[in-house]
């Protein structure tokens, strides 16, 4: 079977837990990446996005909600540089940006785990824990996800905080992020 799931589980931080979790992770985990990230959203039926960072860009799609759990993922990686024309194709196809989002992500590698401490401007401080897995190894992965987040003294973050908190964003992330209307 494909592991084509990403399975995750993710948490809002106070700058408290971030400063000291970013400091266990950098003494406890393999540092994979130090990262900075620009992801538009666009407005369509499906979860669809581009993203420029410090290495690369991709156009990517998940499936089902925004904060579920598991979600089938579609992801096409391309030159940095092309961003801008990725941008203009999807516009051109009539598609508006519906978000912007500038993240600060540190990615580690914590005992085969995938751990990102976050800071998003205008959102917060956020850990989130995945895991590629399979159809059927989904639930059994985000139960052992959850155990390794609350081993971290953090508690999860219930699914109706992140969609408040993302309509909040969503509504005001020009104010919140300073970006100019497009």
């Amino acid at each position: 079977m494909p592991n084509n799931i990403e399975t995750e589980i993710r948490s809002f931080l106070s700058k408290e837990q971030y400063d000291r979790l970013l400091d266990f992770f950098k003494q406890n985990a393999k540092l994979l990446k130090e990262d900075n990230q620009e992801t538009f959203y666009f407005d369509c039926a499906q979860d669809l996005r581009i993203q420029k960072n410090d290495f690369f860009a991709k156009i990517w799609m998940k499936g089902g909600q925004i904060h579920d759990a598991h979600r089938e993922e579609i992801e096409l990686r391309f030159d940095r540089a092309d961003f801008e024309k990725a941008e203009q194709l999807f516009l051109a196809l009539g598609y508006q940006v519906k978000i912007k989002w500038f993240r600060k992500r540190f990615e580690f590698d914590w005992n085969g785990t995938t751990v990102c401490l976050d800071f998003t401007r205008g959102y917060g401080y956020i850990i989130e824990l995945e895991k590629m897995c399979s159809e059927a190894d989904k639930e059994k992965e985000y139960a052992a996800l959850e155990q390794k987040l609350r081993s971290l003294n953090v508690d999860v973050t219930p699914r109706e905080e992140f969609d408040r908190k993302f309509l909040d964003y969503k509504a005001n992330w020009r104010q919140l992020t300073k970006t100019p209307a497009i």
